[in-house]
């Protein structure tokens, strides 16, 4: 479920906060004056997934390497990888020498985008359902199109930021090149 927040700090930029956010855990809640964003951590694996790649962008990364690295299960983010390869964000190759890279530079692929591509299937309520709604508000209810507006403007606030604006490197890399 994704539910947008906003930030009255001026001298923190959203696509600073976003950045933190992706690749913060997720799958907890966060709160922010009030406000709660909440994204799956499908969603969190798959941009830390991103971030992490467009981190060495030349370098391919098996399943097993990232999950070592993040500390999760490597048969969740096997699952994660194949979504982002079939989306067009990866290309992943068997074998020795093998594993993903990105598809295309990391300035040439919005945030906004993958946290749609990833979130589908997870509606931010009940009446944006696929399968329909049990909700009995349905018929006359004034808030639905009120929330399809935010999460509209979530998806747009998201898409002012590429990849690039969010590359992650692990300080090991980090002091190593220095």
């Amino acid at each position: 479920m994704v539910r947008a927040f906003r930030v009255h700090d001026p001298s923190i930029s959203n696509r600073n906060l976003i950045c933190a956010f992706c690749f913060a855990n997720t799958h907890r809640k966060y709160r922010l004056e009030n406000a709660t964003m909440r994204l799956t951590s499908f969603t969190d694996y798959g941009l830390r997934i991103l971030m992490r790649l467009a981190g060495s962008p030349d370098r391919p990364f098996s399943t097993g390497e990232l999950a070592d690295e993040f500390k999760v299960s490597r048969a969740h983010l096997a699952k994660v990888i194949s979504a982002l390869a079939n989306a067009g964000y990866l290309k992943t190759r068997r074998g020795g020498g093998g594993g993903a890279v990105l598809s295309r530079p990391a300035s040439d692929i919005r945030l906004g985008d993958v946290v749609s591509t990833l979130e589908t299937g997870q509606p931010i309520v009940e009446c944006f359902s696929a399968d329909g709604s049990a909700c009995t508000l349905t018929p006359s209810c004034l808030l639905k199109d009120r929330l399809k507006q935010a999460e509209q403007a979530f998806f747009d606030d998201l898409n002012q930021a590429t990849l690039a604006d969010c590359i992650y490197r692990p300080p090991w890399e980090v002091s190593a090149a220095e």
